[in-house]
Parts: structure tokens; sequence; C-alpha cells
């Protein structure tokens, strides 16, 4: 998890992320934060739960036809969640679409509600990842602009430093 900038290798791996957050989290090898080994587990979250700790009195996820639970809509959401869910898409994991919270990351706010070990480096680390193999995508009205957006200006600047 590295990337060339400027002529030189710059790492975006978590234990860089996790220097520059100041090591928030230290694992020994191998070990998985709480957060990660509940997802990894076939029944690690009860979608009950976590309904009831980030909805509204009487709301709930919304749901596909067949009744499986994709997201929450801010309206259906507490004041809490509804914040925790602007820092996350807003600094943890962008994302251009802040109007519901889509099923995985209902999880990660439940495991920081609940005080659950989060290696946040690492999803950062996935996140850009995940950001920099995406094709680019080009603008409707100027073909030859990108229509992305600048995924984690902060640690691209700090690390190419």
């Amino acid at each position: 998890m590295r990337s060339w900038v400027r002529g030189q290798w710059i790492p975006f791996d978590a234990d860089a992320l996790s220097q520059f957050l100041g090591d928030p989290l230290v694992l020994e090898e191998g070990q998985e934060c709480e957060f990660s080994q509940r997802r990894n587990m076939a029944d690690g979250f009860d979608e009950e739960a976590i309904a009831q700790l980030l909805c509204i009195s009487g709301q709930d996820f919304a749901q596909t036809s067949v009744g499986r639970r994709v997201w929450i809509m801010r309206t259906n959401m507490t004041i809490l969640t509804q914040i925790w869910m602007m820092l996350l898409l807003s600094n943890v994991l962008p994302s251009d679409h802040n109007s519901d919270l889509p099923l995985l990351k209902c999880q990660l706010v439940y495991a920081i509600l609940t005080r659950m070990s989060v290696h946040v480096a690492q999803l950062i680390a996935d996140a850009i990842y995940l950001f920099a193999g995406m094709p680019p995508t080009r603008h409707p009205l100027d073909p030859d602009k990108s229509n992305r957006a600048l995924g984690f200006p902060a640690f691209s600047s700090h690390l190419v430093r």
C-alpha cells in the first residue's frame, strides 16, 4: 500500500497512518481490533441492536423488497448517530453521499458507541486503497476534467512531505 508521488514512494498502509495519528491503537502482530473481529464473524453484529441504538424510537433500517436491511436514513437517526455519521463520512471514510448510513458504516458507529476497539488507521488505509484503485470518472459537461473528489487530502499532503 504505497503510491508513487513527486518522484518518491509514499506509504499509506495502516502502520504509516497509525504513526501519523499518534498510534491510537497498538495491536500485536496478527491481532485484530474488536470491530474487525465482530465484522468477520458470521453472526458478528445484531442488526436489531444496531437499529435500537442508532435509530429514534419506532424507526428502523430501510429494507429491500426481500426484507434485507441496507441503510438508515438521516431522518430516522438519533442526533448522536447523525453527529458520528457526519464525522465519519467527512473525515474517516469520506463519501459524497451523506443523507443515509449504509449497514457496514452503521456497524462502525455501533462499535464506537458501544466502546469496541476500532483500528481507525486500518479502516482509512483500506479506504485509500479502494479509492486509489477506482477508475477516474469524467465530468458530464467537460470530458477533459475528472468528476471525482480528492480523497484524504490531509493524509496525502502530510505523507508526501
